[in-house]
């Protein structure tokens, strides 16, 4: 720690910080525009000037911009002195010449950190009497709005962009005083990242076109901490919602999973939830149609069935909490629970719970992973199974901080110029092995493309160049794809071993445990991540169950059984010949869901579930970590007539009138507990955030701010009097702006980022330990699996590489997936739907030549046993002979991946 003085006041401070961040963690305020806490300094604004000092007492000294200023021994610094304050105040005003007065109608408004920073540099008045400069703005696709004429060039956008998520069609053009931020032509923006520019941008530049289309006001909007759902990663979001309807989804600060950035289908496909078509009312299926029925006389009916059936099948689902899973397992029992995966990936997910639990290797966290040097992926496209992940890898790749010329040379980390110049001459290295291209490809040292089969080989060969290593044999032959990934993984400090379900294969998983395990056995500091498709398919993994297949059989044996699916759409899994089979010869069938899924027009029954935003629960993601969501507003409190529950609360109403035991349970934290007592697994889920019991002060934690307004008039064409405000016994929060607004420090999970002076989302440096840190009252959520054990046994893959027989006519199917396709819930939201997202199936071009396929782009029918699917057939130099990579999602399920099938 070094000694410093600021306002002459001693302090303590660490001195690889920068004056600015050293400044904000103290709590002395500062204004500030180009500097942010993941790009660092580039000294652009001039905005955070303060004094340097020769000594106490003449107080005589230098501006300097302090976002720039190192941590030196007795540095002497004063914040609040006339000629700092002017200065400031001066620079805001010259950033303000050409900024439009157009305050009360930007979308930024009291979201904004260019007003935040303006009060705070008490700028007051505007002097300039002429004309402002103009721009025309960009159309830059579904997600952004472009309004170049409050920018102040501050950089922060094309660092991000450019240099930070490595985007290749946003640039600044111009010089001096005639800067355009934006693209070459006007068009869609190409990264999976750029919804980040809004949070990024302090001012409203870039805003959040689908909130545009119904906006509300920061402050009138009622809000939740949530986790999205859309992959296994479990990043942290805050939703906000008006009058039974999600206006918003923002960034919640995680300082080990998600921190500063989303991904662009977790901050835009919230639309599903206002989707008009989506069931709210008790459907049952009479006359070749479906009638209304309300919930009494519909759970007369589902009890009568169930007491015929000679037993129940229950589906549950990977997108669905714990909660809502566990009270299904309690009413069909273990043996009759099914997990709603195929066959393959249950046996994959259960696999990867298996290796999770032994907790043998450090499974890394979003921010860990930058700390990485060599990091080898097998046959997973990370960017469009796990966006998010692939951001981090990027920054893994960029990692200065141990540089060794950096540490010789005193250059600071936080140093953005200068350490971008050092980026080529870094060491850590990049290696993946996939069908097809992917996106990672730009910054790849290798990028192997094959079938599973030699990808196998590939992964199989650096196994058995490390267990040489180990029992110190000699003279193995190998390719040199394989040597060079060797040489990099046994010479790296902290290697990352990464891998998932993408192509459903068992041995490619133990292939990467293995090279993991003997690393280990190297004594060198191996990770290893396993990436899975859903935001809760390890928790399901954790509860068992039998396959898909599996209850298609029993089904098939006894056609006395009734089936209830959770949340999950079958036909996005399996076939659908052989699913209309097992609903067909089910006696009824009930589904639970809160989308109109195909599914659901099999069935019997219809129950309305809560989807994500409308309930609270828990979920497992891929680090074994569990995590909570909290419902943000009820949607029986806007409609009386709404009959849609928590998947939970329909099960214990069906348990309660079909067992004769009853169950207990009135909120969610009970059914919890409950599932704690039957399942030793998920006994730390208890503390994974505070319990409903939490208080501030005697308080809860309010959803709505204080300037919360027009609750009074929400419900004026029912009533001219207020309605009182749902209680919330679930969880902390209170669904009204009443509580304790004071729990910077107090609790893990915010539901809204506000701070007296600091309004925007640039003021997460008021809820952390130190910035870019962890939140003051700690990270949300816990890992189940704290403990090392006892790894896994060694595993033999002598006769995995035997290659399946393919005739002239038949293709082995590998999958392509698409961040903005391939999710299922994505797809009922209005702006994917409108977004064209062309999907293409790529052959070998000499395998084209052999089908007598002369062009591309025609459109195709391939054929599985009875089933037939189209498919847009496009020409590939990469793909290897044999194969065809078909899009995964939509019309093609899940089960189709590594089968053979015929080009008709």
């Amino acid at each position: 720690m070094t000694k410093i003085f600021i306002n002459d006041k001693k302090y303590y401070v660490d001195s690889s910080k920068n004056l600015l961040q050293t400044c904000l963690n103290l709590g002395i305020e500062l204004p500030y525009f180009c500097w942010h806490p993941a790009l660092g300094s580039v000294g652009a604004c001039r905005q955070c000037a303060v004094k340097k000092c020769f000594n106490h007492s003449e107080k005589s000294g230098i501006l300097v911009m302090s976002c720039m200023t190192k941590i030196e021994k007795n540095l002497i610094i004063t914040t609040h002195d006339e000629e700092s304050i002017n200065f400031r105040k001066n620079i805001i005003e010259f950033l303000m010449i050409n900024h439009p007065h157009d305050c009360p109608v930007c979308e930024e408004g009291g979201n904004c950190h260019l007003q935040d920073m303006t009060v705070l540099s008490q700028h007051f008045k505007r002097r300039f009497i002429f004309k402002k400069k103009t721009y025309k703005n960009q159309n830059l696709g579904r997600f952004l709005s472009h309004e170049m004429n409050r920018c102040i060039s501050c950089y922060r956008c094309v660092r991000y962009y450019k240099d930070y998520s490595d985007g290749k069609d946003f640039n600044v053009y111009g010089s001096n005083q005639n800067l355009y931020f934006g693209r070459l032509k006007s068009g869609d923006l190409e990264s999976e990242y750029s919804g980040n520019l809004i949070e990024i941008c302090p001012t409203g530049v870039f805003t959040d076109k689908t909130n545009s289309l119904n906006y509300v006001r920061k402050w009138d909007m009622q809000y939740s901490p949530s986790i999205c759902s859309h992959c296994s990663l479990g990043c942290n979001i805050i939703v906000g919602e008006r009058n039974g309807y999600i206006r918003k989804v923002e960034n919640r600060y995680h300082g080990e999973i998600n921190h500063y950035f989303l991904c662009d289908l977790g901050r835009f496909s919230y639309g599903h939830s206002n989707n008009k078509s989506r069931p709210s009312k008790c459907l049952i299926y009479k006359k070749k149609k479906f009638l209304e029925i309300n919930s009494k006389k519909i759970l007369k009916k589902v009890n009568k069935y169930l007491k015929i059936s000679h037993k129940i099948i229950g589906i549950g689902s990977s997108r669905s909490s714990i909660e809502n899973n566990f009270a299904l397992l309690k009413i069909v029992g273990k043996k009759n629970f099914c997990t709603g995966m195929t066959h393959k990936e249950h046996q994959c997910s259960i696999l990867i719970a298996k290796i999770l639990k032994k907790n043998f290797f450090k499974n890394p966290s979003l921010k860990e992973i930058e700390s990485h040097d060599v990091i080898l992926i097998l046959g997973e496209d990370v960017t469009q199974t796990s966006s998010r992940m692939a951001l981090s890898i990027r920054q893994a790749m960029k990692n200065v901080s141990n540089h060794k010329f950096i540490k010789s040379q005193e250059i600071s980390a936080w140093n953005s110029f200068s350490t971008s110049l050092l980026n080529k001459n870094i060491n850590t290295r990049l290696f993946i092995t996939n069908t097809e291209k992917t996106k990672l490809d730009d910054i790849a040292n290798i990028s192997y493309y094959g079938s599973l089969q030699k990808q196998k080989k590939i992964g199989f060969n650096i196994l058995n160049l490390l267990k040489n290593l180990y029992f110190k044999n000699k003279n193995i032959k190998t390719c040199h794809y394989s040597l060079e990934i060797f040489e990099s993984l046994r010479k790296a400090k902290k290697p990352l071993i990464i891998s998932g379900l993408q192509n459903l294969s068992k041995s490619l998983i133990k292939i990467a445990y293995n090279i993991a395990y003997f690393l280990k056995k190297l004594q060198i500091n191996v990770s290893l991540t396993l990436l899975t498709p859903n935001v809760n398919t390890m928790g399901l993994s954790l509860l068992k169950g039998m396959s898909l297949e599996s209850s298609m059989k029993k089904v098939k044996k006894f056609k006395s059984y009734s089936v209830i699916i959770l949340e999950n759409d079958l036909y996005r899994h399996s076939l659908k010949s052989k699913l209309d089979f097992f609903l067909k010869n089910s006696l009824k069938v009930i589904v639970i869901d809160h989308q109109f899924t195909k599914t659901m027009k099999k069935s019997n029954f219809i129950l309305p579930s809560c989807n994500f935003f409308e309930s609270s629960g828990t979920v497992i993601n891929n680090e074994m970590r569990s995590q909570k969501f909290f419902q943000v507003y009820k949607p029986s409190f806007y409609k009386k007539k709404n009959y849609i529950k928590c998947g939970w609360i329909w099960l214990k109403k069906i348990f309660n009138k079909f067992k004769e035991k009853k169950i207990f349970w009135n909120y969610t934290h009970d059914v919890l507990k409950h599932c704690i007592s039957k399942i030793s697994d998920f006994k730390n889920s208890n503390f994974s955030s505070p319990n409903s019991k939490f208080r501030i002060f005697n308080q809860k934690v309010p959803r709505s701010p204080n300037r919360f307004s027009g609750r009074a008039v929400a419900h004026s064409d029912f009533s001219i009097h207020e309605r009182q405000q749902p209680k919330d016994h679930d969880s902390m929060f209170s669904f009204s702006n009443e509580g304790s607004t004071i729990y910077e420090k107090y609790s893990t999970c915010i539901p809204f980022v506000s701070s007296p002076g600091w309004n925007s989302s640039n003021a997460w440096n008021k809820f952390q330990d130190e910035i870019f840190g962890n939140i003051y009252a700690g990270n949300p959520g816990v890992k189940l699996f704290r403990n090392a054990k006892i790894h896994l046994e060694e595993r033999n893959f002598k006769n995995i590489y035997l290659k399946k027989k393919i005739s002239k006519n038949s293709f082995i199917v590998s999958p392509i997936f698409n961040l903005f396709w391939s999710d299922e819930i994505s797809q009922y939201s209005n702006v994917f739907k409108k977004k064209k997202i062309f999907l293409k199936s790529f052959i070998n071009i000499k395998d084209a030549q052999r089908k007598n396929i002369c062009k591309e782009g025609l459109e195709f029918k391939i054929k599985y046993k009875k089933n037939i699917f189209k498919i847009f057939i496009y020409f590939s130099k990469i793909l290897k002979s044999g194969q065809i990579s078909i899009p995964i999602g939509g019309k093609i399920p899940r089960c189709l991946i590594g089968k053979k099938i015929k080009i008709l």
